[in-house]
């Protein structure tokens, strides 16, 4: 009998788990499926919004979608621009990627009132195919500073000399106009979508990516060395995003972020170490820092700004818990704001921190510093309230007298008193604790005209 009963649980186990593992390996499949976009099978092109500085999550943006294209056997790659500029590392790095690419390449500057600005150009002329919309711009390619200024001396020259052949081989490999390519280096001229059509900058005017497929298709390009036709027309537009890591390391790419993320971890660390135990600010805090310190991995950051900013906080730690009458404060100040202006003032990019993100950052991590400095002194010289040391300068009623040695009812409690006063203290008299030793008060009787006040 149970036998029988064990078989038929045994039976009933094996298809519970079979059918257990089925639906397991069909949701499996159906996860993996959905987690990815299918491939597409009939004719597509793929599409990828490129919308700020040009950086190295950009990069590896760009590299993955034509290694993407090229697998997915779309008819071409467009690259839909808006940016200011960004490092010159990654641009040569993305150019000489579309310069190579083994799948038609068309970058379109676009929406209305979008523009490639520095490094933008470089990666529009290098397009197989290159188009802006109406309302759009494309220019100042002028190597600067990080801080926007020019670079001056010989090694400004340097740069600039380099920056304008690399952009004249660029228009020279895409049959586009040298003369304006060098222009828009070593005079940071910038012209509209109208202006780029007429002086053969780029190819295309379109309004939108059906247009600019329309207009496109039939036009001979060449790539991996080979001559072909577009087909574009009236294909499947398939568009791609950044991946997780890749916008994580896009916004961790942004000047301005990574600043605020300095001012944020230096503020919540300082916090912490004049408030030992609150917690939250030292973890805020060191969370913050190490992002930002993440940040100048990707970014080139100016040391010399770096150092300075140190010292500025320095500077104003010092204020706080030394009389300095604001030398040592307005210093730090100062130093703070000199250190933020010059952080990502490097030749290797255009990368600016906003002026109004500085001021008003100095200007609160200051002030901030220095009240919380304020108010540590201030609390370290406050006469203590609590235990023998708040007794201190009370005043008590005698209940048991005091000849010298006694009781007193202060603070609601009940005291070992000793008066050191010469004489005895008679019950109801008022005292005043003037010290301590061990668990015995020291007091001292007041005249009738105090206890009267």
């Amino acid at each position: 009998m149970f036998g029988k009963i064990s078989k038929k649980c045994s039976r009933r186990s094996g298809a519970l788990l079979l059918k257990t593992g089925l639906f397991f390996t069909l949701f499996l499949s159906v996860f993996a499926a959905s987690a990815q976009p299918p491939a597409p099978t009939q004719p597509h092109v793929d599409l990828i919004v490129v919308d700020g500085g040009i950086n190295p999550a950009v990069d590896d943006f760009i590299r993955q979608s034509i290694g993407r294209a090229r697998a997915g056997k779309a008819r071409a790659l467009i690259i839909q621009l808006d940016t200011p500029g960004g490092l010159l590392t990654s641009t040569r790095s993305i150019v000489k990627e579309i310069l190579g690419a083994p799948v038609p390449i068309m970058v379109y500057v676009a929406p209305s009132g979008a523009g490639a600005g520095s490094a933008g150009v470089f990666i529009t002329m290098a397009g197989h195919v290159a188009a802006m919309a109406p309302g759009t711009n494309i220019g100042a390619a002028h190597p600067v500073a990080g801080g926007g200024q020019e670079v001056k001396g010989v090694m400004g020259e340097k740069i600039e000399n380099f920056t304008a052949s690399f952009s004249e081989t660029i228009a020279q490999q895409r049959g586009r106009n040298t003369e304006w390519a060098i222009q828009a280096v070593r005079r940071s001229v910038s012209i509209t979508e109208k202006e780029a059509l007429e002086k053969n900058v780029i190819d295309i005017v379109a309004k939108d990516i059906e247009d600019l497929l329309r207009q496109a298709d039939g036009r001979k390009v060449e790539v991996d060395g080979r001559h072909q036709n577009l087909s574009v027309k009236s294909v499947r537009v398939v568009k791609y995003e950044m991946g997780l890591k890749q916008k994580i390391i896009n916004i961790l790419s942004d000047p301005n972020i990574a600043y605020l993320l300095l001012m944020a971890g230096i503020l919540g660390l300082y916090m912490e170490f004049s408030h030992p135990g609150v917690i939250f600010p030292g973890v805020a805090g060191g969370i913050a820092l190490l992002l930002a310190l993440t940040s100048f991995q990707i970014l080139p950051i100016n040391y010399a700004g770096l150092l300075l900013i140190f010292l500025g906080v320095a500077l104003l730690v010092g204020e706080a818990f030394l009389p300095s009458f604001g030398v040592l404060g307005i210093g730090g100040a100062i130093s703070l704001g000199l250190g933020s202006l010059l952080l990502f003032d490097t030749q290797s990019s255009d990368l600016i921190v906003d002026r109004s993100i500085i001021f008003t950052a100095v200007g609160t991590l200051s002030a901030f510093m220095v009240l919380i400095g304020y108010l540590v002194v201030k609390s370290q010289k406050r006469k203590p309230t609590l235990g023998l040391q708040g007794l201190v300068g009370e005043t008590g009623e005698v209940r048991v007298k005091l000849d010298p040695m006694g009781k007193i009812f202060v603070h609601g409690e009940y005291w070992n008193a000793e008066s050191i006063d010469k004489g005895e203290i008679p019950p109801g008299a008022k005292v005043r604790v003037v010290g301590f030793d061990g668990m015995c008060l020291k007091v001292r009787r007041l005249s009738e005209s105090m206890q009267g006040s």
